[in-house]
């Protein structure tokens, strides 16, 4: 079965031409077309050298679209030759395909490009979540340096995304997909209202689309290397989390009109951090005072920074605490949205497992003869493992399940619209869930998952407290803010009296369970 958002290959077979090329394979599909490894079909100074197709369906659009389609990849071509620079993938030629014989090739419009190995996306996809990629540096220095060069050349990308950044033979780094790049007429721009929601700017959604297409400014692709270098940084996780692409994009509306603040991953260098929040700045003024050339130059001085130094080492001991501090949390991005208490959305997640941890070695682990129920305490155990925090235990989520539903998977507080073992109100488990049993679905009233997003929301509390400056008795404040919300407890500068006897309960399950 075809995926829903993409369209069968044209299937050119192989050794079918195109021009002076020659199709060798198909190299992957999407919504728009499809790409083909090719070579060239006839000697020539090239040589053999090998090139991308991309193949755009015209042949599915009507006329007026096709023209438009048409313009959209001359115009690539166009920009390709003007702004050359080896940070910007190459398109050799355009090319209309004639072939009446083949009505589903006949009139397609062909872009002849160089040919690149992988693409960022494929590289973050095949990474570890939480961890740097390698060749940071050699990756955010290409795409700055190819930025740069096209905003003083007067061109804006418009569509900056791991997709869109492709990695060739040879370390190189192209900036690719110019089909939305425009022209700027002195401050701005204007494109189609279409963009990747993970990297538009803020004000991309209350720029209003006239007859022209929708505003676009240099700082839009400030914003979109921002994002796109956090997700280098930690391995493809996002700065503004959730579940979806429109949830990322609500979170960081969200940020952009003061309700929240910015919550980077703890594992960003003190360097990139700073120039990340520029690149972040919620508005597109803020952001109009890091130009491209000056963004360049900074990832240039970090990269410079990591460099070995004669007779300077970084101490074994600090590398180790970096590590760690990555490690812990690797399973967790944070970002908050307004709340006042738990009953709606107040955070948003997305989560994947943490540094395993062996039973005997996790502290907390359950007394044999405890009355949690035996079918329960395995999960229990593999949810905790997804902190690396000392305070989220299996016996911290044991004595907070019990005190919550008293181990029932079925258990339900219809006044507060809290159901399942763990009582989460539906709308925020799914800024939280995670798939604990691996059947493919998140569900709150199933206990795995459930109590695999209790382990991943507490364990983001724990911390959350820890940077507040809330030390003390931090399993009662983590008790609380489940119960709660994060914010309430810091406003509290504690555990809130309205919820102490619930504290006071979960407590004294802790103390029993614990050996």
């Amino acid at each position: 079965m075809n995926h829903p958002h993409t369209t069968p290959p044209l299937d050119p077979a192989p050794g079918y031409r195109i021009g002076e090329w020659r199709i060798t394979g198909l190299i992957g599909s999407g919504s728009w077309g499809s790409v083909y490894a090719a070579e060239k079909a006839v000697d020539s100074a090239a040589g053999g050298a090998a090139v991308a197709i991309k193949l755009l369906r015209t042949d599915l659009l009507t006329p007026g679209q096709r023209a438009s389609m048409e313009e959209l990849a001359r115009k690539e071509a166009r920009f390709s030759t003007e702004a050359d620079h080896p940070h910007l993938v190459r398109t050799h030629a355009v090319v209309t395909l004639k072939d009446p014989e083949r009505p589903e090739l006949d009139g397609v419009t062909a872009l002849v490009m160089d040919r690149a190995e992988r693409s960022l996306q494929d590289l973050l996809a095949a990474g570890r979540t939480g961890h740097p990629l390698a060749d940071v540096e050699r990756i955010l220095g290409g795409v700055a340096a190819g930025l740069a060069h096209m905003h003083a050349h007067g061109w804006i990308h418009a569509d900056l995304k791991p997709a869109n950044i492709l990695l060739g033979p040879e370390g190189a780094v192209w900036l690719a997909d110019f089909g939305l790049t425009v022209e700027l007429e002195g401050t701005h721009a204007y494109v189609p209202p279409m963009g990747s929601l993970d990297h538009v700017p803020p004000e991309w959604w209350s720029e209003r689309t006239g007859v022209r297409g929708t505003t676009v400014r240099k700082t839009a692709d400030i914003w979109a290397f921002g994002v796109l270098a956090h997700q280098v940084l930690t391995g493809g996780l996002h700065p503004f989390p959730g579940s979806t692409a429109r949830a990322r994009s609500l979170a960081a509306q969200a940020y952009a009109n003061g309700s929240t603040p910015l919550r980077l991953d703890d594992c960003l260098e003190p360097g990139w951090r700073k120039l990340i929040v520029e690149c972040l700045a919620p508005d597109h003024a803020t952001r109009a005072a890091l130009e491209a050339e000056e963004l360049s130059r900074r990832v240039r001085e970090l990269h410079a920074e990591r460099l070995p130094r004669p007779f300077r080492r970084r101490p074994a001991i600090l590398l180790a605490a970096a590590l760690t501090a990555c490690a812990t949390v690797a399973g967790l991005v944070m970002a908050f949205v307004p709340s006042d208490d738990k009953g709606a959305p107040t955070k948003s997640a997305s989560s994947a497992p943490g540094t395993a941890l062996a039973d005997t070695d996790l502290p907390g682990a359950l007394p044999a003869d405890s009355d949690v129920p035996v079918a329960l305490r395995q999960i229990i155990t593999d949810a905790a493992k997804r902190c690396t925090d000392k305070e989220v235990t299996p016996a911290l989520l044991a004595a907070m399940i019990k005190a919550e539903s008293g181990f029932d998977p079925k258990a339900s507080r219809t006044a507060t619209g809290e159901h399942g073992i763990a009582m989460w109100t539906p709308s925020v488990f799914k800024a939280w869930a995670v798939d604990g049993d691996r059947d493919g679905d998140k569900d709150y009233m199933s206990p795995p998952d459930a109590i695999a997003s209790m382990a991943v929301f507490t364990c983001w509390l724990d911390q959350r407290f820890k940077q507040s400056g809330l030390s003390e008795n931090l399993p009662a404040l983590i008790t609380a803010g489940y119960r709660t919300s994060d914010r309430t407890v810091i406003e509290a500068g504690g555990v809130p009296a309205a919820v102490q006897p619930h504290v006071d309960k979960v407590l004294a399950y802790l103390k029993d369970y614990t050996l």
